[in-house]
């Protein structure tokens, strides 16, 4: 095996060890594009900027992945989303 394969395998490996999980937020016919932009402002910290793609992307995709990291900080922004009767999951 050279150095140069050798280099790759590490990088590789290190990669699959990174793999973060994901909330998505899913399309529903309930909630208002204000609604959703304020909670992910608020529970996902998102620039106001941000929360609006999101919810558009939303809209128009079905949904959107809007917070990515470690699944214990993920959870209870999750579970803030749903109180507030978003429609989402951490994959």
């Amino acid at each position: 095996m050279s150095t140069k394969e050798k280099v790759r395998e590490r990088v590789s490996l290190k990669e699959a060890v990174q793999l973060e999980n994901e909330i998505i937020v899913y399309n529903d016919d309930v909630n208002t594009f204000d609604h959703v932009i304020e909670t992910l402002i608020r529970v996902c910290d998102h620039t106001p900027e941000q929360a609006e793609q999101c919810s558009l992307i939303v809209h128009y995709n079905g949904k959107c992945t809007v917070k990515t990291g470690p699944i214990e900080k993920l959870k209870p922004q999750c579970t803030q989303l749903l109180e507030a009767g978003i429609s989402a999951e951490i994959v």
